[in-house]
């Protein structure tokens, strides 16, 4: 109960102080200043607001979660993460700022002259933004359920409430400040209970490895209470004993094999059993720590989670907003940088905590719910008020995490749907379209909430990557792209994504192509830039007129004066530029 009331006390605090800051930031703000930073903001403050935004719930609960199921194969996420912000400054910042373009429809419309083409890059970002919250959201529920005891479905509406009052107060006027705060309350949040834990375990004289080729064992004895339906797979017998909701009360000795537990069951393992893990999980330590043990369908899915990360980065709504505060293309390229060193400091972290964990929370294999790992290792380790004080702590740095995220993708697809007439023309206010930008995801996250945290943001990374990336990249580096070219690109990749992800429920996780159906970024992402390159060549007559001279606009250094500082709504209209 202590534990409770200390992360019940980290989460208040933190969104005290995130509208606290928000408010007094944003007394100096004015109202043009609501979607986007209207005076140049220095580098390293644009970058520290950029990683704050980014490091989501799949950054500070998720990676933790994979690497405690998955082993070091799960480490490409963290690498794929960080990477994207490469792609993105070699490829993509620096012309995308000097095109004076602020949003993904911004450049398309620019680029292409086609309000068609606009409307469609508008209903992508909203799709893309909904995919994204879904698993903020999930985290949400996940976090307030496992340190504070709310039901799952509590804990997201409780946080969809506070995202949906900090957007739309004001209070994210100051959003650079708000950003970058956080992004140092996570840093704070994941290092200093990662160093003491970390000593903990140094002094401890712990009696398990890593390395040894068996399976996991509980320390103490240990009660497991599971939540949904799972099918466990022993590889050492184990004595445990269950309750009635389990099919058999009472003690039970399981030999190694699979077995069915039905969701409400209760299983209690004496210390020093082995560790029944879910389906799905690498069972024994050894094979935990050596990479690629699925052989060819585990080498496809990391092949398709770099990808998708790598080029789902450029493409995702809320990224390439930030670089706008920046005065100039070289500016923006920096900042990237800036970012690149921001994130990999983070993610050092994550991997510290996924590898105590398997040590200390092992009835997390049993659940599934490795997602929860970060959360409850600090009161595993140590069960006295310093262990209560760094669940604080960690708890307060994970609602950061889904409440900056959250708050930067409901703020930039509000402004996206009442900026032009997606669903009800110019009459759709900044508040309605708040209201829906977080209604659908909570519905989504309500009905979904079995999958991994990183898994799910990896969907949104798959869009993102198979949707905006060919146009941003053909768009910024080959002058023959489109209207035409970029509009059927965008059409089949996110349909091909869509499909392989409801095909994904249907199919199970394993083989060639239930990995490729989970994660589908190696098929989509190739199949978009052929399906793009091909029709603008086919339709190469249709090149926007004047697209030389914005080619020039958009890679001439800064020196000679062609940024455009004025968003796109405010340049003078080119002949043929609201053609159909």
């Amino acid at each position: 109960m202590l534990a409770n009331l200390w992360s019940l006390g980290g989460v208040a605090l933190i969104v005290v102080a995130t509208l606290g800051i928000g408010l007094w930031g944003s007394r100096s703000a004015r109202t043009t200043d609501f979607s986007a930073a209207r005076k140049p903001v220095r580098e390293e403050r644009n970058a520290a607001a950029i990683s704050g935004e980014y490091l989501s719930a799949a950054s500070f609960l998720g990676v933790a979660g994979l690497i405690v199921k998955d082993g070091v194969d799960a480490l490409w996420y963290p690498i794929g993460f960080a990477a994207g912000y490469l792609a993105l400054m070699l490829f993509v910042v620096a012309p995308m700022r000097r095109s004076g373009a602020y949003t993904m429809p911004d450049f398309v419309e620019a680029r292409l002259n086609s309000l068609n083409l606009r409307s469609l890059s508008t209903v992508v970002v909203v799709v893309i933004g909904w995919l994204y919250l879904v698993p903020q959201l999930q985290a949400a529920g996940m976090t307030l359920a496992a340190v504070i005891g709310f039901r799952y479905e509590a804990g997201i509406l409780v946080v969809a409430l506070i995202v949906h009052i900090s957007v739309v107060s004001g209070a994210l006027r100051a959003v650079t400040l708000v950003q970058a705060f956080q992004y140092w309350v996570k840093l704070f949040a994941i290092t200093l209970p990662a160093f003491a834990l970390l000593v903990v375990f140094l002094v401890s004289g712990q009696r398990q490895a890593l390395d040894e080729p068996t399976t996991p064992f509980f320390q103490q004895d240990t009660a497991v209470r599971v939540e949904t339906d799972v099918t466990l797979r022993v590889g050492e017998p184990v004595w445990l004993t269950s309750s009635e909701e389990a099919g058999q009360e009472g003690a039970v000795y399981l030999q190694p094999g699979e077995y069915p537990v039905r969701a409400g069951s209760e299983l209690r393992f004496p210390a020093g059993a082995a560790v029944p893990v879910v389906t799905g999980s690498v069972p024994d330590n050894a094979s935990w720590l050596r990479p690629e043990q699925e052989g060819l369908p585990g080498v496809l899915e990391t092949y398709s989670v770099l990808i998708a990360t790598f080029l789902g980065t450029m493409g995702l709504p809320h990224v390439l907003a930030r670089f706008y505060a920046n005065p100039s293309g070289s500016g923006a390229r920096r900042t990237a940088l800036y970012v690149l060193g921001m994130l990999g400091a983070f993610y050092l972290f994550p991997t510290i905590f996924g590898l105590l964990s398997r040590l200390y929370v092992p009835q997390l294999l049993v659940t599934g719910r490795t997602d929860a790992a970060v959360l409850l290792l600090p009161n595993a380790m140590l069960g006295t008020w310093v262990g209560g004080v760094l669940a604080a702590i960690t708890a307060a740095g994970a609602f950061a995490a889904f409440l900056s995220t959250s708050s930067g993708l409901v703020m930039s697809l509000a402004g996206v749907l009442s900026s032009r007439d997606v669903l009800w023309g110019r009459s759709m206010r900044f508040r309605a379209a708040a209201v829906l930008s977080c209604a659908v995801p909570v519905v989504l996250a309500l009905a979904v909430h079995d999958d991994d945290i990183a898994h799910s943001v990896g969907l949104a990374f798959a869009m993102a990557a198979s949707t905006f990336c060919p146009v941003l990249i053909l768009g910024i580096w080959w002058r023959g792209l489109t209207a035409a070219g970029a509009a059927c690109g965008m059409l089949t990749g996110g349909s091909l994504v869509l499909v392989a992800a409801l095909a994904s429920r249907f199919v199970g996780p394993h083989g060639v192509w239930g990995e490729l159906l989970g994660q589908p970024a190696l098929i989509t992402v190739p199949l978009a830039f052929a399906v793009t390159y091909l029709v603008s060549v086919a339709t190469r007559s249709r090149v926007p007129g004047g697209v030389s001279r914005l080619m020039l606009r958009l890679h001439a250094p800064d020196r000679l004066g062609f940024v455009d500082s004025r968003p796109v709504a405010e340049q003078t209209p080119r002949q043929g530029r609201h053609e159909r």
